[in-house]
């Protein structure tokens, strides 16, 4: 049977050069929220990837959230990442930006002062680090208003024209791991009366008007998203309306050109949350491209874009320290070992000093 996972893919105007994608990780080398130019070399390294998505980048000041995000909300930012998606093409390769807004999930002392918003007045539970190094509680979140939940859904889609302005050739939206748009969708952190809460559909209605947005401005076809159903990630546990609200959003997504679903398998307790059950049942109900990510190995991700569940398998931390990692499954190299201390910090360590295969091969010879 013909491997599918090195193969070439063209859909739409888009021609991928394998089926692997590298996916979206905060690797948090931004200042001040600013993109840096060792940010151009780690992407340009690993433009070997079918796809890179890029890390979660901030559509507005008060979305950052984490230490060292990146944002794409002023002239600043979107010229220093276009400098980036241009040493990507410069290497062949093809790159979307994730766009987020964290919601509850950060601190003012990571957003510029500004305080965290969602779509109600309720804390998370746990901590994150802020540049004095001190980890906090996540602080009670300002209940946006009807009128200030519409303006971060222009947000989003004026951070959208920022990316394609930027040079990148698509946007995906991050919708998933309890930030913003899930605090909407989850009835624990929706307890709003207006048009925004209350049902399924007004629940869902502010990641929709985002979607929506979007794909008129940039279109459909340079427009992703990404989803991460029953994973009870950052404190928003599994509700009894979770699947019909996927169910909802998918076959609401389904009648636009959506170009593609990507689903995140992750979860609090280690066990990939998405059924194969659920992911059948998305084959059936999405018609354009699913990307699935969650802990693939080169064998599993054959396995499931044979079995057709799939178009496109995103691998995480094995491009974070195997730059060339499309060269390595289809040359049947080992894969080498990433510092994990060095996943969110460290400057040019640990982001841009994982060598290729080959050149490790030489290092070594010298060595010798």
């Amino acid at each position: 049977m013909e491997q599918q996972l090195l193969a070439p893919l063209t859909y739409k105007h888009h021609t991928f050069s394998n089926r692997i994608v590298m996916a979206p990780m905060s690797r948090r080398r931004a200042t001040n929220a600013m993109p840096q130019d060792n940010m151009g070399i780690y992407y340009a390294q690993r433009a070997g990837a079918g796809l890179i998505i890029a890390e979660n980048t901030a559509v507005a000041p008060n979305g950052v959230g984490y230490l060292n995000i990146p944002g794409i909300y002023n002239d600043a930012q979107q010229a220093a990442w276009k400098k980036i998606t241009g040493q990507v093409h410069a290497q062949h390769g093809k790159i979307f930006l994730q766009l987020v807004h964290t919601g509850r999930i950060g601190h003012p002392a990571n957003q510029e002062g500004r305080p965290t918003v969602s779509a109600t007045a309720l804390a998370a539970a746990g901590v994150l680090r802020t540049p004095d190094d001190a980890q906090v509680p996540f602080p009670v979140p300002h209940a946006l208003t009807t009128a200030e939940t519409a303006n971060l859904v222009a947000a989003h889609v004026e951070a959208a024209q920022r990316a394609i302005a930027a040079g990148f050739d698509g946007v995906e939206v991050h919708g998933a791991h309890g930030f913003l748009p899930m605090q909407f969708l989850h009835p624990l952190t929706n307890d709003r009366t207006d048009q925004y809460g209350g049902s399924i559909e007004n629940r869902s209605r502010f990641l929709l008007e985002i979607m929506h947005g979007i794909m008129e401005a940039i279109g459909p076809e340079r427009t992703g998203l990404r989803l991460s159903p029953f994973s009870g990630l950052n404190d928003l546990p599994p509700f009894e309306e979770e699947l019909a609200t996927y169910h909802y959003l998918v076959d609401e997504l389904n009648k636009t050109g959506l170009l593609y679903l990507h689903l995140s398998d992750q979860s609090t307790n280690g066990e990939p949350p998405i059924p194969r059950w659920y992911l059948e049942e998305l084959r059936q109900r999405f018609n354009n491209l699913i990307i699935l990510a969650g802990g693939y190995t080169q064998e599993t991700a054959e396995t499931i874009l044979q079995e057709g569940l799939a178009n496109m398998i995103a691998f995480g931390r094995p491009f974070i320290s195997n730059p060339d990692l499309p060269h390595r499954f289809r040359n049947g190299l080992p894969l080498a070992p990433a510092n994990v201390d060095t996943f969110y910090h460290g400057g040019d360590n640990g982001l841009i000093d994982y060598p290729t295969y080959s050149r490790q091969r030489e290092c070594a010879g010298a060595a010798g």
